[in-house]
Order: C-alpha cells, then structure tokens, then sequence
C-alpha cells in the first residue's frame, strides 16, 4: 500500500532515479513544469540521475536533449542500459577483450568506456554478444550475433522493452530482437535494464546516494524495478500509467509514493485511512467497492483522489483476486473530466459523487 511522508520527499531521499520518457519529457517535449520540479529538487541538495532503457543515445545526447530543454542535467548524471550492460560483461571480461555489438553508437561507447572491445564481425573472435535498440541495425549483424549466441557465448540483453516510442507511434523494441534471437538460439540473455536490477545497481555506483528513490511512470519497468531492487518508488502519472493500469496492478507493481507528476518531490504524502469494512478516506475523499465497482464520493485535491482510489482498488483486488471496475469513474483533473482512462492536467480542488 502507499506510503506516508511527514516531510517533502527530497528531505527524506538523497538521489532520484528518474526515467525519462512520460516523467522529464515526452517525445523531444518537456513534461509541463518538469523542469521547474527538477531545478527545485536541486536546489533542496536532491542529487538527480536521469536513468534510462534506451542503449541507443549514448549519455552525452540524452544531457543535450535534457539541457535543451532546461533540465538540470549533465553527461555524469545520465547513466543508460547499455552502460548497466557494459558493466555486466567487463565483470566477466578481460580488459581488451571482443565484445559482439547487436546494436549501435550507446553499446560501442559503453563497452569502450570499461575496457572492452566493441566488434561487429564473427572473424574477431568475439567472447560474448551484448544487444540492444537501434533503429539503423542490419539484418546480417543480428544474423551473424545469433549465431554467436547459439554457440554458446554469453549474451547479455540492454533491455526487453517490447516498445520504443517514435514520431509516428510505438514501434518495435529491443525486446522483439531479444524474442527473435532466444527462439532462434533456445537461449535467453542476461537483461540488465529494468525492471532488472543492474542498471539502478550501476546508477547508484556512478552517481552515489545513501537513500535512492526510483521515479518513473512505468509500472512494469520504473515500480517492479524499484521492488525488485529493494528501493521505494513515486509512480508520476504524466505518462503511460491510466486509472484501468493502476487498479489492477499486481503487489510488485505498486509504488511507494503517487504523485499527479514531479512536484511530488517537494511535498509530503499523507496516510490514506483504510477502513476495516474495506473502505478508504484521504483528504476528503471517500472511497469504496461495490458491487465490484469502485465508487468515489466527496471532494479535495486530484492526487488525494488518485491515491484514495489505488489504495481501496488494492485490497479490493488483493481480496478477492478480482480487479474493481473502473468503467464511467470520473477522473478530476483531466482535460475532459470525464474518461476513467484520462490523465489528471492540474491540481483542482473538485467535487464529486459517482
């Protein structure tokens, strides 16, 4: 269940992980007021580390996409997949050794950073494969890697993203390479983005922190990464997380903190009473399930009502193993005010009984 925190989040946490994508920016656009949260943020004494799936960009773009947009952020403080992978292979690599590149610039500059050798030819004798995204690869480097991989060298996967946002919508991601190479070889990879644990590993030893909290939008990737690394989490709700995803999301899924978007990490995050009849109240929102429909009434701000909401949705479905129906809740906040899929835009105080 969530969390509660006296004090605002930066004076309790010494570093964010943050994502990037629905949390800083969304396409090459910042999240509105993002980069006000962030400058804030740092200005508390919070360290930022802007962590990220994508082995594609090495981390001296991501900063400039971020400072372009304002963003609080230098080369230092952006760690990738592809360096989380790197650091899995130089573990069990030689300096020097040939490393087989399924994938682009990120990789080869990770790999060259700790050591090894980046090579895209089977004549180099390679002694193990890393792969990740990139949107130019050629069918004979992916060819000529499985074959690496089928032979048995180790292989190590940036990521399993299934997706990967374009101008034109999602598109496929590492993930469809990684399925494609495992069903070819009968192997799987070593993964070391999330929701697996080496990449917050290799953030925390790169940009240090005592008291790390994960940010992200993602349930499946940012939270169950956070869980399976052991840290708390604040689920940002500016990007693919809607009402229909977090109701129904497993144990491992559910974030410490919720917040409607960065400005969470300046504000404390009070208790939501959970009732022994089930019920659920926080800040004049009353929450409940019946007849297998969660059912909302009172009024106060939008986040209370996210956060209310979550909490009665849980133990409805933790329970009685059933997900509470969502359908026709009015949601405060978004744009229509209308749809239970909507994202909240603002922090109104509303009125409501449904």
């Amino acid at each position: 269940m969530l969390h509660e925190s006296e004090v605002p989040l930066w004076d309790h946490y010494d570093v964010a992980l943050l994502d990037l994508d629905g949390v800083v920016y969304v396409g090459p656009d910042a999240v509105p007021d993002a980069p006000e949260h962030l400058g804030r943020a740092a200005a508390a004494g919070m360290r930022l580390a802007y962590v990220t799936n994508n082995a594609a960009r090495p981390p001296r773009r991501v900063a400039e996409h971020l400072q372009a947009l304002g963003v609080p952020a230098r080369e230092e403080d952006v760690v990738t997949s592809a360096q989380a992978a790197a650091r899995l292979l130089a573990d069990r690599c030689r300096p020097g050794d040939p490393v087989y590149v399924i994938g682009g610039e990120g990789l080869f500059e990770a790999l060259t950073e700790l050591g090894l050798r980046p090579v895209q030819s089977p004549e180099d004798a390679p002694v193990a494969v890393v792969s990740g995204y990139h949107r130019d690869l050629r069918w004979g480097t992916v060819t000529d890697g499985a074959i690496l991989v089928a032979s048995g060298l180790p292989w190590v996967a940036s990521n399993t993203d299934v997706s990967v946002p374009t101008p034109h919508g999602p598109g496929p991601g590492n993930g469809v390479l990684v399925e494609a190479v495992a069903r070819f070889t009968g192997r799987s990879p070593e993964v070391a983005g999330k929701p697996m644990p080496p990449l917050f590993e290799e953030t925390v030893r790169r940009v240090g922190g005592q008291r790390p909290l994960v940010v992200g939008d993602r349930l499946d990737t940012d939270i169950e990464g956070a869980a399976r690394s052991e840290l708390d989490s604040l689920l940002v709700l500016t990007g693919v997380t809607g009402l229909p995803e977090l109701v129904a999301a497993a144990p491992q899924q559910r974030p410490t903190y919720l917040s409607l978007d960065l400005g969470g990490l300046g504000e404390g995050h009070p208790r939501v009473e959970a009732d022994a009849d089930g019920t659920a109240r926080l800040g004049g929102w009353h929450a409940e399930v019946r007849d297998g429909a969660v059912r909302v009434a009172g009024d106060g701000d939008a986040v209370d009502w996210w956060r209310t909401v979550a909490v009665v949705a849980w133990r409805h479905l933790d329970a009685t193993g059933e997900r509470a129906a969502v359908d026709g809740l009015r949601v405060p906040g978004s744009v229509s005010d209308g749809a239970a899929g909507d994202q909240p835009g603002a922090r109104p105080r509303v009125s409501e009984v449904s």
